[in-house]
């Protein structure tokens, strides 16, 4: 359990190191969210965060390259299929 301690003109509170671990906060930008049942910190989610990791894992599994060759495979289109 912890409580508010006042830091200038401002109250905070104290984090045990174990909690911050366990929660991995550590070295991270946080963000408060009040939610109904009373403060939500959480690290702040960057856009696009983790992206490369889904995308090298999905490029790197069977149906991926069968899905690439289809495509590498396929015909190129000219202008006199399209109707203008």
């Amino acid at each position: 359990m912890t409580t508010l301690i006042r830091i200038g003109n401002s109250q905070g509170i104290r984090i045990p190191k174990a909690i911050i671990e366990q929660a991995q906060l550590n070295d991270k930008d946080l963000e408060l969210k009040i939610v109904d049942e009373g403060l939500l910190i959480q690290p702040v989610k960057k856009p696009r965060q983790g992206w490369k990791e889904r995308f090298d894992k999905v490029s790197q599994s069977e149906k991926s390259s069968e899905i690439d060759q289809e495509w590498l495979n396929a015909s190129l289109s000219s202008d006199e299929d399209w109707e203008w």
